[in-house]
C-alpha cells in the first residue's frame, strides 16, 4: 500500500490500482519516507493533461430511481476539481486510468460535444425532456474557462429551448448567465450550486480546485439576481465532518437567493473508500474513526451501499438525524422544494434556413 502523503493542489494522496488492470505502478515507499510531506508533494507529477475524447454521442441515459433524472451530458471525463469523496472516480478505471490522481490530472475532453448535441436534438427520435449537466463530473471545471465546451452546449440548448439543469461547484457558471436567462424565460433552466462546507480551510484540501465556499454563495446570489431558478445542493454530507454545517449552509444559501435545496450522503464506491480513508489520515486524523464509523452505521457496517433506494440516503439513527436536520433547515429558510419544475413545451427545432446561418 502506498504511503498517505498530501499532494499539493490535489485531493487524492496516491493512485490506487485499477481494479480492471493486472499491472500497476507503485511509487517507492522507502524513497518517499526519506522526504518530508512537502518534498514528496513536489516530487510527484501534478500537472494536468488533457486528452481528446472522440465519442460519437454525448447524451447518456439511466434508469436509476435515485438520481432524479434519466438523461445527462458530461463534456469532460475525469475532474480537475479533485474532490476526494467523488463517487465518479471509479469511472476513470474504464479508461485504463486510476481513480486517484489520474482522475483529477488526466482529463478526457469532448471537443465535439456541442456539435454532437445539436445532431441528437435535431433527430426526430429525440423527445424533449430535461437534460442534466454534471451528473457525473463537473461541467465547469477549470479548463472550461478556456475551452468553453459547456457554454457551447448551453448555446445549443438555448437554440432548441430544451430544458437543462446544472449542478456545479464552480463560480464559472455565472459566465453563462446570458444563455441561462434565455432558457429561464421558457422555464427551461435551473442551476444547483453544490456547497459541502463553509470552512475554506477544509474545502481547500477536500475539494482543492473548486471555487471557495464564499464564491459559491456569491454564484447563487448572481444567478438569483438574474432571474435564474437556483438551488443549493448540500452534498455530499459527510457525517462527523460536515453534517453539523447543514443548517448554516442552507441559511447562507437562501439569504443569497436559493429557492430550492437538496442533499445526498457521501458515497464511497470501490477505490474511493481507500482514498477517502487515507485522506482522513492526512487531513483529519483525529476525526477519522468517528467519520468512518458513522458512515458504517448508515451503510450496514460497510463504507458503501450500492443498492437503489438506500445508496443516497442511508438508514439508521445518524441518517435520520441528518434528514430531520435538513427538513428543519428548509422549513426555517422557506425553501420551496427539492427542485423547480422545468418544462419542455417551448422546445423547437431550427428551420433549414436557421441551420445554414450557424
Amino acid at each position: 500500500m502506498q504511503t498517505a502523503n498530501a499532494v499539493h493542489g490535489r485531493g487524492a494522496p496516491f493512485n490506487p490500482a485499477n481494479r480492471f488492470e493486472e499491472l500497476h505502478f507503485e511509487a517507492d515507499a522507502d524513497a518517499d519516507a526519506a522526504l518530508s510531506v512537502d518534498d514528496v508533494a513536489d516530487a510527484r507529477p501534478a500537472r494536468t493533461k488533457y486528452f481528446k475524447d472522440k465519442t460519437q454521442s454525448v447524451l447518456t441515459h439511466n434508469d436509476s430511481p435515485d438520481v432524479g433524472f434519466d438523461t445527462g451530458i458530461n463534456p469532460y471525463r475525469g475532474c480537475e476539481h479533485g474532490c476526494i469523496y467523488c463517487y465518479a472516480r471509479p469511472t476513470h478505471e474504464y479508461l485504463g486510468f486510476s481513480a486517484g490522481l489520474d482522475f483529477e490530472s488526466k482529463i478526457m475532453v469532448k471537443e465535439d460535444a456541442p456539435k454532437l448535441l445539436r445532431k441528437e436534438l435535431m433527430s426526430p427520435r429525440w423527445q424533449p425532456r430535461v437534460v442534466v449537466m454534471s451528473g457525473n463530473t463537473d461541467c465547469y471545471q477549470p479548463v472550461e474557462r478556456k475551452l468553453e465546451i459547456t457554454r457551447g452546449c448551453l448555446a445549443v440548448f438555448a437554440e432548441f429551448r430544451n430544458p437543462v439543469s446544472i449542478i456545479t461547484k464552480n463560480h464559472l457558471v455565472t459566465r453563462d448567465i446570458d444563455l441561462l436567462q434565455d432558457l429561464a424565460k421558457h422555464e427551461a433552466a435551473a442551476v444547483f450550486i453544490s456547497v459541502t462546507t463553509l470552512d475554506s480551510d477544509l474545502a481547500r484540501v477536500m475539494e482543492p480546485r473548486t471555487s471557495m465556499p464564499r464564491q459559491r454563495i456569491e454564484a447563487i446570489k448572481k444567478l438569483s439576481s438574474a432571474g435564474i431558478p437556483v438551488g443549493v445542493m448540500v452534498g455530499p454530507t459527510i457525517p462527523g465532518l460536515t453534517d453539523h454545517e447543514m443548517l448554516s449552509i442552507i441559511e447562507r444559501a437562501t439569504d443569497a437567493g436559493a429557492q430550492y435545496a437538496g442533499y445526498t450522503l457521501v458515497r464511497l464506491p470501490h477505490a474511493v473508500k481507500d482514498l477517502f480513508e487515507k485522506w482522513l489520515e492526512v487531513h483529519a486524523p483525529g476525526k477519522k474513526d468517528k467519520v468512518l464509523n458513522r458512515i458504517r452505521a448508515m451503510r450496514d457496517g460497510k463504507l458503501n451501499d450500492p443498492n437503489f433506494g438506500s445508496r443516497m440516503t442511508g438508514h439508521g439513527i445518524f441518517a435520520e438525524q441528518i434528514d430531520k436536520t435538513f427538513e428543519v433547515a428548509c422549513r426555517k429558510a422557506g425553501i420551496l422544494g427539492r427542485r423547480p419544475v422545468l418544462s419542455p413545451t417551448a422546445f423547437r427545432r431550427p428551420s433549414g434556413a436557421q441551420m445554414e446561418l450557424l
